[in-house]
């Protein structure tokens, strides 16, 4: 299980969840993922997140999403298991249910739609933590998606907390991260949840970046985030620049509209996506695969 005193460091894959043709989730997929993932360096799994369709899998898949990637890691690499949701009552017994299971964290989301109040924020995270604190806890601020922004302050008040262990910045603004890797407590930790600005991050001292350009690019996001935690900036920039059309261009539609196209493109997984969320327009076809192109990741 990570611990404050054994901070996770390096890529996370925001996995996604393969399916069948006919919506239904496919777990031998999504174990050999796991088993690529984990031979290519990929520090962690972060899983039913964003990327891997969180709002369209019911409870019941959310949960057996979980079981399956714990069992499967078996202990090779930590499994980061997203629980969030805007009812605090449904993110706790997502997290009990994670940590019955034993995923070694939990990750949750600032409450999507239902727009709380910093205090709102505030009183949601700490009763999970109080709840289900020995399930290590990260924060995830993505205003992009859930409307409410998780500030500064609120930030900070949280990672006081017993169990709250760090958080996945997702804005890009590396002005807003600073601050966090400035004033943030010894024991928390801060991760990109941006593509594109995370090599920033990281050479500002953050600990890794949980990644949707790791779902194609895993040993070469591992490398990346390997050097720029190091500091190595000649060789964390190389590889960047390698990547950043892939960072940019599984971003033309909704995510992970993009990123399952380019992983059935490349033969990793089928693109079936579940409604709303739609197959990839054609005319962005070529523009994603141009980008696995110029990265190296097509022959």
């Amino acid at each position: 299980m990570t611990s404050p005193s054994a901070p996770l460091t390096g890529s996370i894959v925001a996995l996604v969840t393969p399916m069948h043709k006919d919506g239904s989730v496919d777990y031998p997929t999504l174990r050999k993922l796991i088993d690529w993932h984990i031979a290519e360096g990929t520090a962690c799994l972060g899983v039913v997140g964003t990327t891997g369709e969180s709002p369209t899998v019911n409870v019941e898949e959310h949960c057996e999403i979980i079981r399956v990637s714990v069992e499967q890691a078996a202990g090779r690499v930590p499994v980061m298991a997203g629980c969030g949701a805007n009812s605090t009552a449904e993110a706790i017994e997502l997290a009990k249910f994670a940590k019955s299971v034993g995923a070694d964290s939990q990750l949750q989301v600032v409450p999507y739609y239902n727009k709380p109040t910093q205090e709102g924020q505030y009183q949601h995270f700490k009763t999970i933590a109080e709840t289900v604190g020995d399930l290590p806890m990260y924060l995830y601020n993505v205003p992009g998606r859930s409307v409410a922004d998780m500030h500064h302050e609120t930030v900070m008040r949280l990672a006081q907390v017993p169990g709250i262990v760090g958080i996945k910045e997702a804005t890009g603004n590396i002005e807003r991260a600073q601050w966090l890797i400035r004033e943030k407590p010894a024991h928390f930790s801060v991760y990109s949840g941006d593509d594109p600005t995370a090599v920033a991050l990281m050479l500002c001292g953050g600990q890794g970046n949980i990644s949707v350009t790791a779902n194609v690019a895993p040993r070469l996001m591992a490398e990346l985030c390997k050097a720029a935690i190091a500091g190595d900036v000649r060789k964390a920039m190389e590889i960047q620049f390698r990547l950043l059309p892939v960072h940019k261009n599984l971003f033309v539609e909704a995510n992970p509209i993009p990123v399952k196209w380019a992983m059935e493109r490349m033969g990793l997984c089928g693109g079936t996506l579940r409604l709303p969320m739609t197959t990839m327009s054609q005319g962005n076809e070529a523009v994603v695969e141009a980008a696995l192109r110029a990265a190296g990741l097509l022959g």
